[in-house]
């Protein structure tokens, strides 16, 4: 089974609702055709359809429930989660999703995971590479791994969209084109120098976009990783392989090699960004990495978000699903 591991869906009622706690940057969001209605969901299953997408694994990111707030952000993690728990109820052979979790407030974000795994039956865990300002490799989070680790959870990071922490790049308005690449590097190798994979084995990381700039660094990392990463205990090239990375490239068959080349192809998950990329767009994030890959390749990253996750068979699907 084709499975999309990178894949958004934001219900208005959420949306609303995190405006109405104080965000602004949700307009983007809105009218993009990935909602829960019924008109945006037979539209994506049929563009799926025509792509050869066989299940997409929801989330909200960028639009993660962070407030200041305990209160907000919990009511905001529950109101997404039930959405999404309501969705793969009407569609369990097309759709899964990733819970949002209440961060940075630790004791409801473990409650938030213990509910969204155990009742509503969700794939993992979506988190965005900074929670209001700090990095999510942070060892503030680190009750955050360990609770996955000891579950064999997986943790799907996705750039929060804040420019880096870069006022060069907020100046040139390159938020998406420049910015979130870096957010994905810079998290990454947060992970590496934290040491988090190696300390929390059982834990799935999944890096978006190839993992931003990270395959054409990681001789250059080991190089200086004495000087400045003097914690690391095993070269990032090493380290690098113990994560996994979707492939979001918009279609670049040399990205794609050089990620294939630095992690191996057996680190890499398939994934679209819907609904950035739709349609034409959609069907290319499918055909290049039959491009980019030998045959046997290709068919193991685009069917890899099935092994990553195990999902259970559901033999019997509604009909229903509009919001």
């Amino acid at each position: 089974m084709r499975t999309d591991v990178h894949a958004h869906l934001w219900t208005e009622d959420y949306l609303t609702l995190l405006e109405s706690f104080g965000r602004r940057d949700t307009a983007v969001q809105h009218g993009m055709g990935a909602t829960d209605s019924t008109h945006d969901l037979q539209a994506r299953f049929a563009m799926n359809a025509a792509a050869g997408i066989d299940h997409q694994i929801l989330s909200v990111s960028p639009q993660g429930p962070y407030f200041p707030d305990a209160e907000q952000a919990v009511r905001a993690a529950r109101l997404a989660n039930d959405h999404y728990a309501d969705l793969i109820r009407a569609w369990p052979t097309r759709l899964s999703a990733f819970a949002a979790l209440p961060l940075p407030h630790l004791d409801q974000s473990l409650a938030e995971l213990a509910r969204a795994l155990d009742e509503l039956d969700l794939a993992g865990v979506a988190v965005t590479t900074d929670v209001l300002g700090r990095g999510i490799a942070d060892p503030a989070f680190t009750v955050l791994f360990e609770e996955l680790d000891r579950r064999g959870g997986v943790l799907s990071v996705h750039p929060s969209g804040h420019d880096a922490g870069s006022p060069l790049i907020a100046a040139t308005g390159t938020r998406w084109m420049i910015g979130a690449p870096v957010e994905d590097t810079v998290c990454a190798t947060h992970f590496m120098i934290e040491g988090i994979p190696n300390r929390f084995p059982r834990l799935r990381v999944v890096h978006s976009h190839l993992g931003g700039a990270l395959p054409m660094l990681l001789s250059r990392a080991d190089a200086l990783m004495r000087r400045e990463a003097p914690r690391m205990t095993e070269k990032p090239t090493v380290t690098a392989t113990r994560m996994w990375y979707d492939t979001v490239a918009h279609g670049h068959v040399p990205a794609l090699r050089a990620a294939a080349g630095s992690y191996g192809a057996d680190r890499l998950v398939f994934g679209t960004d819907f609904p950035y990329q739709s349609g034409e767009r959609l069907r290319r994030a499918v055909s290049f990495i039959e491009e980019a890959l030998p045959p046997d390749e290709a068919e193991q990253v685009l069917t890899a978000g099935t092994r990553l996750l195990h999902p259970h068979p559901h033999p019997h699907e509604g009909g229903g699903g509009g919001g």
